[in-house]
């Protein structure tokens, strides 16, 4: 997502970052300006750059819940090392597991402030406490807080600290979180999809999460949107369901489907919801082929192909980043299989590493505007805030990460044959980015 910086102080600035922009998916790597590095500030030695990353993994809950973004901020790592570093040094990754807990959490922010520039690509179910970011001290003393480019982020306290930058921003409007009702932002594209495809008569089930009440806030903001968006996808009935629950859970859930004549349903929650919604149904005798089966990011992993089979053909499968099957067609996308591993890549490891770029190139802002040794926490933060269109290079679609507006581009996944096959738009490595596509609802779910 080659950003283009649009509020920069000064013709100089503007000139120096547009030149930076051009130069590649991430902009300039280790620029060398003949001077030598120095530590700078907390995390940034002469040498190296320490970043954390913030995440759920070893649990018995969801084991390797996480493990995507993890994996997707040392493979940017290991892409940016691979090519001169970042203002003349080495990336360094240190891994926290948050493991499902607030109090590791809190325990894992505070080890990063105390030894980490940044942190990237923070996947922390339960960080609901953002004290320890926000006045987090700088090498200078100062309380400027610690850099979080956050991939998950489901408290509110989160989503909307300064300190907080997100590739696929929060769906509150941060400015109306005391408010009542709120204003809850989505990208509903694909609702005019599926009404342009099965007709205007569309009807169905909304599934929420019911593991934690930020998620299934989180779902009730994006769901509500598609009932919405053009002539809207009715609800005739929701329920709220945990991740853990097995299979005999879906059995009424599937036969109000039947017993409404239902043609649509959307499970919020993880792909295993959504593996054994598609299971249940199979099992009652729903094989409608005109049947729409919805879901959207945490849908976009092998596990949904690998545990549902056969059983989870026809998923539509919506995302806000390029299809990895086209990694030919995107050179961003290209090398984050290539250094995350084509293996362990995944929709949370995509924007880890569309985070990292973004880090990578508020880091490159402030070499040209400064110089390698003007890195610092605040200077970063400047930096991020000025950030207004940002695609990674063209691998996720173009988002205001300054102002935290949801992108207005998708792109629409069905299961096939066992692969998840672009549907639309149906050219490889484009986005649909009609602003049609970006809503906004009132809705009083901050209480």
């Amino acid at each position: 997502m080659g950003a283009i910086v649009k509020h920069a102080r000064g013709l100089a600035l503007i000139i120096t970052v547009v030149l930076t922009m051009a130069a590649t998916t991430s902009v300039a790597f280790g620029q060398s300006t003949g001077t030598k590095p120095t530590s700078t500030e907390v995390g940034v030695s002469d040498k190296e750059i320490r970043v954390a990353v913030v995440a759920d993994v070893d649990t018995p809950l969801a084991p390797g819940l996480f493990q995507g973004s993890v994996d997707g901020v040392k493979g940017w790592a290991k892409f940016v090392n691979a090519h001169g570093g970042l203002a003349g040094r080495k990336v360094v990754v240190d891994f926290i597991d948050s493991k499902l807990s607030a109090d590791e959490a809190r325990n894992a922010v505070i080890s990063a402030c105390q030894n980490d520039f940044a942190l990237v690509g923070t996947s922390a179910l339960f960080l609901n406490n953002v004290a320890d970011i926000e006045a987090c001290v700088d090498k200078a003393g100062a309380a400027t807080g610690i850099p979080d480019l956050v991939v998950i982020a489901t408290e509110v306290a989160q989503q909307c600290s300064p300190t907080t930058y997100a590739v696929n921003p929060p769906q509150i409007i941060c400015r109306t979180k005391d408010a009542h009702p709120q204003t809850y932002q989505a990208n509903a594209g694909r609702a005019f999809y599926y009404q342009k495809k099965y007709g205007k008569d569309l009807h169905g089930a909304y599934l929420f999460s019911g593991d934690l009440k930020a998620a299934e806030n989180a779902n009730r903001a994006s769901m509500t949107q598609m009932q919405k968006a053009g002539s809207g996808i009715k609800q005739d009935f929701e329920a709220i369901v945990s991740s853990r629950v097995q299979q005999s859970a879906y059995t009424p859930i599937v036969r109000q489907l039947k017993d409404k004549s239902s043609n649509y349903a959307q499970s919020g929650s993880a792909v295993n919801t959504t593996v054994l919604l598609r299971k249940e149904a199979k099992l009652q005798g729903i094989t409608d082929p005109n049947f729409i089966w919805d879901c959207t990011l945490q849908c976009y992993d092998k596990a949904l192909i690998e545990q549902g089979g056969a059983d989870v053909e026809g998923q539509y499968v919506s995302t806000l980043f390029l299809p990895f099957e086209e990694a030919s067609s995107n050179k961003t996308l290209a090398n984050f299989i290539k250094y995350t591993g084509k293996d362990d890549v995944d929709g949370f490891g995509v924007q880890a590493y569309a985070s990292g770029l973004l880090l990578g190139q508020a880091i490159d802002q402030v070499v040209a505007a400064n110089g390698v040794n003007g890195l610092t926490r605040k200077a970063v933060f400047d930096q991020l805030a000025t950030i207004k269109d940002f695609d990674a290079g063209g691998m996720i679609g173009s988002t205001d990460i300054a102002d935290r507006k949801v992108t207005n581009c998708y792109v629409l996944t069905q299961v096939k044959g066992g692969k998840f096959v672009r549907v639309a738009p149906t050219t490889k490595g484009t986005f649909d980015c009609r602003a049609r596509n970006y809503k906004r609802i009132k809705l009083d779910l901050i209480r």
